[in-house]
């Protein structure tokens, strides 16, 4: 491996991307501060920090090449992430490298389908700002503030197909009626078309999207763990091998099956984190996505 490379390409990523200053940066790689400005002179001076970054650092192709063949995965990417990083910047790197991801595989006029989560609508952010053009996005699942352009984005190029509907309704009768509704069945309909679909993949914990949006409460979370619940997909729920679960308020979801998204093609799932390894792997395993886009250190565990 060359080492000169590999802190180039760290000492990019952390400054372009992690937002770290000069001096952080030089503490995270153990070099000097007149090294980073060095570093962050070439990366600029070679184009580097265009981000066409997988094929600078050997170990994170290791990583990915294992992840491939263990999972059966069509592709992966590895992103460096700072050791201290908490939890959302974790999710906004991950979701700002699945936007890039996509925009530089993505065919003109693409439809792509987006699931419900925070790294999913953070990507859907991301890919919308940088988009030369209106990308459009069809919604996985009901919930619609979820899938709005946050207060940060200045340019927003997307077309949004949204299910007019809560995530979870009142009761199945209420969740039948509206999956017979025209309008969201035109969406259903849509889904298949889709050239991408990106899935974010939901852990147990206390940070999870479900739980801070309040479509679930912390009781809800222990019975699904009591159940054996390793993580969701859509707020669909699965084992540590992927199997779904029968959850108590599974007839009252406003979501694409988890039967749907075993046929769709370029599926790509975006997650990363400790609290999130035992989901990933559920979801890996089952072969729910076609493409895992993760942090070094999440990659690394679930490839060992």
């Amino acid at each position: 491996m060359d080492f000169e490379e590999e802190l180039l390409t760290r000492a990019a990523w952390y400054y372009f991307m992690g937002k770290k200053t000069q001096q952080e940066i030089s503490g995270l790689l153990g070099v000097s501060r007149m090294r980073v400005i060095r570093l962050l002179d070439k990366a600029t001076a070679t184009g580097a920090v265009r981000f066409k970054l997988r094929e600078n650092s050997e170990r994170r192709m290791n990583i990915e090449k294992q992840l491939m063949e263990r999972y059966g995965l069509k592709d992966a990417f590895v992103i460096p992430v700072a050791p201290d990083a908490g939890i959302a910047a974790v999710n906004d790197a991950v979701a700002e490298a699945a936007a890039m991801y996509i925009a530089n595989r993505m065919p003109p006029d693409a439809f792509i389908n987006i699931g419900y989560g925070d790294t999913a609508g953070k990507t859907l952010n991301h890919l919308a700002k940088i988009a030369e053009k209106p990308v459009s996005f069809i919604s996985l699942t009901g919930g619609v503030s979820i899938y709005l352009p946050n207060a940060r984005s200045n340019v927003f190029n997307a077309r949004l197909f949204l299910i007019p509907a809560p995530l979870i309704v009142s009761s199945k009768e209420t969740a039948d009626a509206i999956n017979c509704e025209p309008q969201v069945k035109e969406i259903f309909q849509m889904i298949p078309l889709a050239a991408f679909t990106i899935l974010g993949i939901g852990g147990m914990n206390d940070e999870a999207t479900i739980l801070k949006t309040g479509m679930l409460s912390k009781n809800d979370l222990v019975q699904l763990r009591m159940q054996g619940a390793a993580g969701d997909i859509l707020c669909h729920y699965f084992d540590e091998r992927g199997n779904a679960l029968a959850a108590r308020f599974e007839d009252r979801l406003i979501s694409a099956p988890l039967s749907l998204i075993k046929t769709l093609s370029n599926v790509v799932g975006v997650a990363a984190g400790r609290e999130k390894l035992a989901a990933i792997r559920g979801c890996l395993s089952y072969g729910y996505i076609d493409t895992l886009i993760t942090s070094e250190d999440t990659g690394k565990r679930l490839a060992g």
